[in-house]
């Protein structure tokens, strides 16, 4: 268990942590997300005994991390990829490690046949790729078979195969009973893989929270109508206070006939049967959701210290899904509850190790 207590630090004049706090759990996977210069890799460089703090402390399964007298059989950590001595075999960078903290030779092998580098264990790691010395770091961390993992940005640079790899890795672990502190600033890979959420911005924790409670409360659902009957659709809510219909302007690809609105606080199945009972005319009918990396941009957007000028006027428009069959009878429209945890949501933990994550790199 990594547990991280009212971390504070500047630098110079600049503040970078202001009392941090949060757990990383035994047995969970903790994402932890912000913007770039949020605070993620100083917290992760404090909790590992490499900054020291000006106020606070962070504890390693119950004591500071220096204290530790296995320290690779306690945590395992992913900083820097390219940490690697330029002129150094991927295997000779590994067996220093391993021979200088008591390990076997042979888990040498052992890691490097799971992260999937084995054929180029005599390549030397200057000549990596990001890829392949993300990889590296990965056995590096692996080596000591640690109980807590620390995890910065490990999928920079990773085909889509490693960063599947580095998601199963993750549950595996957690599902043994060890801690993993993951740290990203996509939302859409780590709601894939975190059980808990910690998002931090500008050095302040903004939410700390479970994926399927982000999920709920931020995946939000309207429905997207175009009619030529805009007055009998209005008539329809008029009684129900939860439902709102609001005039939108019309997305590319739209009928051009009718008029455009979004409802929200409907059920997409009772709205559908109200329709066809009152028998209104519909060009266009969809359910949007907004995704969760939108909720987490709205969340840490006056937190981000480099923003760029947004690039589309009108945005990127709601992703929506078709109208499905199974709906339930006819009545009153209920308020709509919130969003299933569906593809967003981390997979249940595995009881089998990961394959080895053999990269087209590598292939190559």
């Amino acid at each position: 268990m990594i547990e991280i207590e009212g971390l504070s630090k500047r630098f110079g004049a600049k503040p970078v942590l202001d009392h941090v706090s949060f757990t990383a759990e035994d047995g969970k996977v903790t994402g932890f997300l912000g913007p770039n210069g949020a605070g993620k890799s100083t917290t992760m460089r404090a909790a590992l005994d490499l900054i020291a703090p000006d106020s606070g402390r962070a504890l390693i399964d119950g004591r500071p991390f220096a204290e530790h007298r296995a320290p690779l059989r306690t945590v395992g950590a992913v900083l820097d990829a390219k940490s690697a001595h330029k002129g150094r075999s991927a295997y000779a960078h590994l067996l220093s490690i391993a021979l200088t903290n008591g390990i076997p030779k042979r888990r040498v092998d052992e890691v490097m046949d799971l992260t999937g580098i084995a054929a180029v264990k005599t390549r030397k790691a200057g000549a990596f790729s990001l890829g392949m010395s993300q990889r590296l770091s990965i056995a590096a961390a692996l080596l000591g078979d640690p109980h807590n993992l620390v995890l910065d940005e490990p999928i920079n640079g990773l085909d889509p195969e490693g960063v599947k790899w580095v998601r199963d890795l993750c549950r595996y672990y957690a599902a043994q009973g060890r801690a993993v502190l993951l740290s990203s600033h996509l939302m859409s890979e780590v709601a894939l893989t975190a059980d808990n959420l910690v998002i931090i911005g500008q050095g302040r924790i903004l939410e700390t929270t479970t994926v399927a409670d982000f999920v709920a409360e931020h995946s939000t659902r309207s429905l997207r109508v175009i009619t030529p009957e805009p007055e009998k659709l209005k008539a329809i809510f008029a009684h129900a206070p939860e439902v709102t219909v609001t005039p939108i302007t019309r997305e590319t690809g739209d009928p051009q006939e009718g008029a455009a609105f979004r409802i929200t606080g409907a059920d997409l199945g009772a709205a559908a049967c109200v329709f066809a009972a009152a028998q209104l005319v519909t060009y266009l009918f969809v359910q949007e959701h907004a995704s969760l990396e939108e909720a987490y941009m709205t969340l840490t957007h006056t937190s981000a210290e480099y923003l760029g000028r947004s690039m589309s006027a009108t945005g990127t428009p709601p992703q929506t899904t078709p109208v499905v069959a199974n709906v339930p009878q006819p009545g009153n429209v209920p308020q709509s509850g919130a969003a299933p945890r569906s593809a967003s949501a981390p997979q249940s933990g595995t009881t089998q190790p990961p394959q080895p994550a053999q990269s087209k790199e590598v292939q190559r």
